[in-house]
């Protein structure tokens, strides 16, 4: 392998980082190698995101037929096609990936093919389709995450299953077991739910969604609980034996279940095999991700890291923003990061999105916190909607009225968290939603009646007594 290419930028991974920064890096006028060992878009676009929310709008239209009556139709007979689903979704995949591609490409970035490990802190060797070494004044890394495997019950893709090999079932399951309570194993759970699988959801934790605090997951538990969903809280999962036609699940204390098949949902792992990071000096954290400073730069000068790899947000949109951050820095331009106002949304049924403090954080980080508190049944557009399962929060400052956090479960959560995380970013106060109109009839005013509550003066909910 003689070939040598020259690049101003070398970039390893075409996901949500890396082909954000790359693009970033052609617009400040730089020459881009974006090196994919397999399909463009990576994770989210290929086995996480898309295809998880393209079979979760499946099951929302289905929720929705099966409610026709609510609204004053007749739908006769309910039949769904799981395979036929299956299909929309792997034909979204491809759709986007291609105007993926095409859009990188107008942006005169060069693809290559193949998996990348550094020879040194310029240099990189590339194998598969293409076989090159590629020189580049800077590196980006952006290889993210892969699902956690675990030892004791390791995935063969035939009964127990990881959240990627589980997209590839072309039947709806008659009962799944999912091991862990996380925002991948609810959102699986709402989704095969609704196509009448039994669902078990199996955490370790005393609470399923424990980072989105206490209010959030006590909310959810009880909808799923309603929907039909199984929960045990504090369940330690021993072992999963695969027999011919179930899964049989021990547990640390010797009791047992069966469910035709399981889903191991129990996070995900930064992704750094065979780079040999080592020729390029970059270290890593013990727990196995690249360290970097607010410039999304290591340790090494001139090369970067971005996305899950830096072990930080596992959010598509977070590797986004710091592919920019990363791109500028190595042009030039400088750039920070900041995680004070990450949106993050679980697109279950109901949807869950927070972004900035939860109040227990807030008070632990030495704020004098409290909220204002909304519920959607109060909410005119949610009546209308039948949509009325869910709430709106603010946490603020007492001392200052500064937002510090939000929260909202329900009907068009995952657009609504956006008011709040501008409100977040600018530094915003109560004053700043309440003086701010929001048209009627829409889910949004839920943000101007807590933001009322905040301050004990509801105008939609009966008074308050103020302290």
């Amino acid at each position: 392998m003689t070939t040598r290419k020259t690049h101003d930028i070398a970039i390893i991974g075409s996901g949500p980082g890396g082909y954000v920064a790359a693009i970033r890096a052609a617009q400040l006028g730089k020459s881009v190698g974006l090196i994919e060992k397999d399909f463009i878009g990576g994770c989210c676009l290929n086995v996480g995101c898309i295809p998880t929310k393209t079979l979760l709008s499946n099951a929302a239209v289905l929720h929705q037929v099966k409610r026709a009556k609510e609204f004053g139709i007749s739908v006769g007979s309910i039949q769904f096609h799981y395979d036929q689903m299956k299909k929309r979704k792997d034909s979204v995949i491809e759709k986007l990936r291609s105007s993926l591609e095409s859009l990188i490409q107008s942006n005169q970035i060069t693809i290559y093919r193949g998996t990348a490990s550094f020879e040194s802190p310029k240099t990189l060797k590339v194998m598969g389709h293409d076989n090159i070494f590629i020189n580049a004044g800077k590196m980006i890394i952006a290889t993210g995450s892969v699902p956690l495997d675990i030892k004791a019950f390791p995935c063969d893709n035939k009964r127990i299953f990881n959240s990627t090999s589980l997209l590839e079932l072309t039947e709806a399951p008659k009962s799944l077991a999912i091991i862990g309570g996380g925002y991948i194993g609810c959102e699986f759970a709402s989704l095969f739910v609704e196509l009448n699988t039994k669902v078990t959801i199996l955490e370790a934790l005393p609470t399923i969604l424990a980072t989105q605090g206490e209010q959030v997951s006590q909310f959810l538990s009880k909808s799923f609980m309603h929907r039909g969903i199984e929960i045990q809280t504090s369940a330690l999962v021993r072992s999963i034996e695969t027999q011919t036609d179930h899964v049989h699940i021990t547990f640390s204390d010797g009791k047992t279940m069966d469910a035709e098949f399981a889903l191991v949902a129990v996070g995900r792992q930064v992704y750094t095999d065979g780079l040999h990071l080592e020729k390029a000096g970059v270290l890593t954290h013990e727990r196995g991700f690249i360290e970097t400073n607010e410039r999304m730069e290591t340790g090494v000068p001139g090369i970067y890291a971005i996305g899950d790899v830096t072990g930080k947000w596992m959010l598509a949109h977070v590797a986004s923003h710091q592919g920019v951050v990363a791109a500028s820095n190595a042009c030039g331009i400088e750039a920070k990061m900041h995680y004070e106002a990450v949106p993050a949304v679980v697109f279950t049924t109901p949807e869950i999105a927070t972004v900035g403090y939860t109040v227990e954080e807030a008070k632990k980080a030495g704020f004098q916190a409290a909220k204002g508190w909304f519920p959607f049944p109060a909410l005119g557009k949610a009546q209308a909607a039948l949509e009325t399962e869910g709430f709106a929060q603010i946490v603020f400052d007492e001392k200052t009225n500064q937002i510090l956090g939000a929260s909202v479960v329900g009907h068009e959560a995952s657009n609504l968290i956006g008011e709040m995380a501008l409100a977040i970013q600018n530094e915003l106060t109560l004053e700043s939603v309440i003086e701010t109109i929001h048209a009627h009839p829409t889910m949004g005013e839920s943000w101007h009646e807590a933001a009322l509550m905040a301050y004990k003066t509801p105008i939609h909910l009966p008074p308050v007594k103020k302290r």
